[in-house]
C-alpha cells in the first residue's frame, strides 16, 4: 500500500527562478496539488498530466488543509502550496496543528521555500545584513494590542524590522501606527524600503526615509523593512553592515573614539527632542556624554548657530587663543585638536601678577586673571567652568569695551552668584554662546563644550572622539 504523505512546499514569491528545485520535484511526484487558486499560475509549467489540482479562494487555508488530510489518508501523495516559505505566516504551523488533532498518522514533510521579506531584502540591497525581526500587522487571529507590544520591542531593540499585512481594504490604520511608534524610537533619517509584488511582473521597488515614507503608497502585496540604527541608503541600495569594518575602524581610531562613538549614538536614540540643528545636537551630545544628565537638553543654551560660528573663527585662524577661569577647564580641552588647528589655551589664575592684582584690588583670582586676559587676548574665546565671579568680571569689561570675545562659554557651577552671572552674558546678542543655565555646570562640561567646538566637522557623521 501506498505510504500516505503530505507535504507543504514554499512556492516562494512568485518568479520562477525562485521555486527550490526540491519543490519542483515534489510538485512532478504529486497525485494532489492543493492551494490558493492564485498561486497555481506559478508552478503549472512543472505538473504533470492528470495530477488532480484543487483551488480554494482566500481565507480558506483550515478548509484546504482538511481536504489535504482527507486525500493523504486515502494513500495519496498531497502537495499543499504556500507562497513565500510555508513555515513563514504559511500553512505549514496549521497543518501540524491539523495532524495533532485529527490524530493522523500521515507523514508531513515541510519544503522550505524564498520567503517574500528575503526576495524584497535582494531586491533592495542588503537590509537584513544583522539581528532582524518580522511582524505581521494582520490582527485576524492575533489581538491588535499584543501586535503592538511586538512593534515597540522591535523598535526600541534596534531591529531591522520586516513588515508582512501591512495593509487591506479594512486594515488601514495600523502602518501608520507603526511609523509613529518607531518615529519615537529611531532616527527620522532611518532607511526604509517596500517592495510591491517582489519576484513578479508588476514588481516595484522603494527606498525612502523613516520619516518620509509614505503608508498610501503600501498595499496588501507590499513587504516593507525598516533598517536599524547602523542601514544606511547608497547608490540606490539599503544596507546594514554586519560589522566586518567595524574592526578597522577600531584599528585606525583607537578603542577610546569606539567607545565614545557608541556611546553618542545611544545618547541620540534617547534624546527627547531629536529635531535640533546639527550643530546644536553636536554640542549637546559633548554635554551628556560628561555628564551623563539629560536634563542637559532643557538647560543648555546654545545662540543659533554658535558652535558652527565659533568653529570657523577658530579653523580659519582668525582667533587663534583660548582663555579658561581655572587650569581644570584648560585641561580637559583636546591637546590633539589644539596643535591641529594651531591654538593656544591660556589661563592666568596661577600667574603671579594675577595674585598682586588680587591682592591690590581686593577681587577674587580668577576676576584679576580676566582682566589680564581682557587686556592681552580680548578677542579670544572665553570658557568658564567654576568661578562665577570671572564671568560677571567680563560682562563688565564688555560693556566698557575693554573686551571684545569671539564668543563665551558660560557653565560656572555652584550656588553664589552662579545664575546671575549667567543672566548677566544673555544679553549680549552680538556674540556666540553657549550657556549651561541653573546652578550646574563645572570645568569638565566647560572643556567638552569646547571640544565639541574644535570637532564640528565630525557632527554631520556623528563620529565623536578625534583626539581622544
Amino acid at each position: 500500500m501506498k505510504k500516505a504523505q503530505l507535504i507543504v512546499a514554499g512556492i516562494g514569491p512568485g518568479s520562477p527562478e525562485d521555486i527550490t528545485p526540491a519543490v519542483i520535484q515534489a510538485v512532478k511526484n504529486s497525485d494532489v496539488v492543493i492551494g490558493y487558486k492564485y498561486y497555481f499560475q506559478f508552478i503549472e509549467p512543472y505538473l504533470e498530466p492528470g495530477t488532480e489540482c484543487i483551488d480554494t479562494g482566500m481565507k480558506r487555508e483550515k478548509a484546504r488543509a482538511e481536504q489535504a488530510f482527507e486525500l493523504a489518508e486515502q494513500g495519496k501523495t498531497v502537495c499543499v502550496i504556500s507562497s513565500g516559505d510555508a513555515g513563514i505566516y504559511g500553512m505549514a504551523p496549521l497543518v501540524y496543528e491539523m495532524k495533532r488533532e485529527r490524530g493522523s498518522r500521515v507523514e508531513i514533510e515541510v519544503l522550505p521555500g524564498i520567503s517574500a521579506f528575503q526576495k524584497a531584502a535582494s531586491l533592495l540591497g542588503a537590509p537584513i545584513g544583522h539581528d532582524f525581526c518580522v511582524i505581521s500587522l494582520s490582527d485576524l487571529m492575533t489581538p491588535w494590542d499584543r501586535i503592538e507590544k511586538r512593534i515597540h520591542a522591535a523598535a526600541t531593540a534596534d531591529f531591522v524590522t520586516a513588515v508582512y499585512n501591512p495593509k487591506s481594504e479594512g486594515r488601514y490604520w495600523q502602518l501608520y501606527r507603526l511609523k509613529e511608534i518607531f518615529l519615537k524610537e529611531r532616527d527620522p533619517e532611518t532607511p526604509v524600503g517596500f517592495v510591491r509584488q517582489a519576484g513578479r511582473k508588476e514588481e516595484t521597488v522603494t527606498i525612502t526615509t523613516l520619516q518620509e515614507f509614505d503608508p498610501e503608497q503600501v498595499d496588501m502585496f507590499t513587504v516593507v523593512l525598516i533598517g536599524n540604527s547602523q542601514s544606511y541608503h547608497q547608490e540606490g541600495k539599503l544596507i546594514t553592515p554586519r560589522g566586518y569594518y567595524r574592526e578597522k575602524t577600531t584599528d585606525a581610531t583607537g578603542i577610546g573614539q569606539e567607545i565614545m562613538i557608541n556611546s553618542f549614538r545611544t545618547i541620540e536614540k534617547e534624546l527627547k527632542n531629536k529635531n535640533i540643528p546639527s550643530d546644536h545636537k553636536w554640542a549637546l551630545l559633548h554635554a551628556i556624554h560628561t555628564t551623563a544628565d539629560f536634563e542637559m537638553e532643557n538647560i543648555l543654551h546654545i545662540d543659533p548657530l554658535a558652535v558652527e560660528c565659533l568653529y570657523k573663527i577658530l579653523n580659519e585662524g582668525k582667533v587663534r587663543t583660548i582663555i579658561t577661569d581655572v587650569t581644570m577647564a584648560a585641561a580637559g580641552i583636546r591637546k590633539g585638536a589644539l596643535e591641529r588647528m594651531g591654538i593656544g589655551v591660556k589661563c592666568y589664575l596661577g600667574d603671579e601678577r594675577a595674585a598682586a592684582l588680587a591682592k591690590e584690588k581686593g577681587i577674587t583670582r580668577t576676576q584679576a586673571g580676566i582682566r589680564m586676559a581682557a587686556e592681552e587676548h580680548p578677542e579670544a574665546l572665553y570658557v568658564f567652568g567654576n568661578a562665577p565671579t570671572a564671568l560677571m568680571e567680563l560682562c563688565d569689561l564688555i560693556r566698557k569695551e575693554k573686551a571684545h570675545p569671539c564668543g563665551i562659554i558660560a557653565a560656572p557651577v555652584g550656588f553664589v552668584h552662579v545664575c546671575e552671572s549667567k543672566h548677566m552674558v544673555k544679553p549680549f546678542s552680538h556674540i556666540p554662546k553657549l550657556i549651561v543655565e541653573g546652578r550646574k555646570g563645572g570645568s569638565n562640561l566647560a572643556a567638552t563644550l569646547v571640544n565639541a567646538i574644535l570637532t564640528f566637522d565630525d557632527a554631520e557623521q556623528l563620529k565623536p572622539g578625534r583626539d581622544v
